[in-house]
């Protein structure tokens, strides 16, 4: 759960009056499950909650309603989330529940009968009107409750930004189309004024997020809007450019690699967005793919890879794969680990397949057992780290601009990243030499040591 702080506007008048008392904001604690978007999804709830009037708290005894934002994605992610819904119920008692676990209503209340209302992922209104039915609000016109950038679960300095819900992809292993819906793009011209008004705000990155980024627009046929005197139309390469006018760090995620990606790597070779894309590969082998009908998987990956690295040397890739999906053969495997070897990926990250229940994976054939799946994922792990460690080594002896996440402790390095490293899930750079770090401060270091995962350097220079 968060909180945020009101700051209290006051008048001055020639006579003073008694004012009459202002009854107490009602308080709501949040619970966000689940992956960035949900994440999204709750600060937008989190937005109309201050905006309404009311606190926000981070414990189940000082709230007086509680909304726990689901995910439903994996099996284990069900139950974690049911977990937290019995949590919130046991030490509150009045819950909400949102998010990607709401589209199973009634699982939801066979487990937990007393919640007070179930809605669906980004079904803000519903929430809210859950939350007015449950706990009217209280408003007092003599608080600011808004901040310009809206109520974040970030750090100040980086935020995400959603620009689409749903996906119109039909994955085997997913069922994110039946619980978020199709692909619905949000206008550019209002994607990039939140932009705006997040580095207006001090963010100095953006993590630009959705099912499937370089979808973005396809559903709408690309309509045009005017963003600071210019036209822009509603896909993925505008986007890019009217992120890049903003001068701040700009990363994207979940990029499935369409052929019109490429011209995307043109704005990072020369600095107008990070040279990083985040690509859900999810595999190599042609049959796997296949029987997980990953959308443009067609595609020469290995070529373009060489040809994206070639107009951009700096560019880092990271991916995520699924090890142990049906059917999968040894030599299935094998040649996912030749073409990571030959890729040389920068991050990668690997799951083990699970059954999702309502996912059309669960129907095929040949399911390998959680030994062999565990086996496959410690040797794909191992490859990769050898690779992640050559390519970090690479960075040894360079300045990087890097943005402190966390300051040292009684003197110890600093914490942040360089353009190579996504937050909560990729690396960082422990840097030492630079007094009084604080989070969200731009340094240059010189980097000086690197290992599998992370990397080490001193200040050079600060921003």
């Amino acid at each position: 759960m968060s909180t945020s702080p009101s700051h209290a506007v006051g008048t001055s008048a020639a006579k003073p009056r008694r004012k009459a008392p202002v009854a107490a904001a009602p308080k709501v604690g949040l619970v966000s499950l689940g992956c960035p978007k949900a994440l999204v999804d709750s600060e937008r709830i989190m937005t109309r909650l201050r905006a309404e009037g009311y606190d926000l708290v981070d414990s189940y005894d000082g709230a007086d309603l509680v909304i726990v934002n689901t995910c439903a994605f994996l099996e284990t992610a069900r139950d974690e989330s049911l977990e937290a819904i019995g949590e919130a119920m046991a030490e509150n008692g009045k819950v909400v529940v949102t998010g990607c676990l709401g589209v199973h209503e009634n699982l939801i209340r066979e487990i937990h009968p007393g919640v007070l209302a179930v809605t669906g992922p980004h079904q803000y209104e519903s929430v809210m009107s859950a939350v007015h039915q449950a706990l009217p609000p209280a408003h007092d016109p003599y608080v600011d409750l808004l901040p310009p950038e809206g109520i974040k679960l970030t750090p100040r300095h980086y935020a995400y930004l959603k620009i689409s819900e749903g996906c119109n992809n039909k994955c085997t292993f997913c069922i994110i189309p039946s619980l978020r819906g199709p692909l619905t793009s949000r206008p550019i011209g209002d994607v990039l004024k939140e932009a705006e008004g997040l580095a207006e705000a001090g963010v100095k990155e953006l993590l630009v997020i959705s099912q499937d980024t370089s979808a973005y627009g396809i559903d709408t046929k690309f309509p045009r809007q005017e963003w600071r005197g210019k036209e822009y139309r509603t896909r993925f390469l505008d986007l890019c450019e009217g992120l890049s006018e903003l001068g701040i760090w700009v990363r994207l995620h979940y990029v499935y690699p369409y052929p019109h990606v490429d011209e995307a790597i043109a704005l990072m070779a020369e600095g107008k967005i990070l040279p990083y894309l985040d690509i859900p590969f999810q595999h190599a082998s042609p049959n796997v793919l296949k029987a997980m009908r990953r959308p443009a998987h067609q595609e020469q990956t290995l070529e373009r890879i060489k040809g994206w690295r070639r107009d951009c040397p700096d560019l880092v890739l990271r991916s995520t794969f699924i090890v142990g999906f049906p059917g999968e053969t040894e030599d299935d495997f094998d040649f996912l680990l030749d073409w990571l070897q030959e890729a040389e990926l920068d991050r990668v990250g690997c799951f083990k397949y699970e059954n999702v229940a309502g996912a059309h994976a669960q129907a095929l054939g040949d399911h390998l057992d959680e030994d062999e799946k565990q086996d496959r994922w410690e040797r794909l792990m191992e490859v990769q780290q050898d690779i992640s460690a050559k390519r970090l080594a690479r960075l040894v002896g360079r300045d990087l601009d890097v943005l402190i996440d966390e300051a040292g402790d009684a003197g110890g390095p600093a914490v942040g990243r360089c353009y190579a490293d996504a937050p909560e899930i990729d690396g960082a750079v422990r840097v030492s030499g630079g007094k009084n770090l604080r989070p969200g401060d731009m340094v240059q270091v010189r980097i000086t040591g690197a290992d599998e995962y992370d990397l080490t350097g001193d200040v050079t220079s600060r921003g």
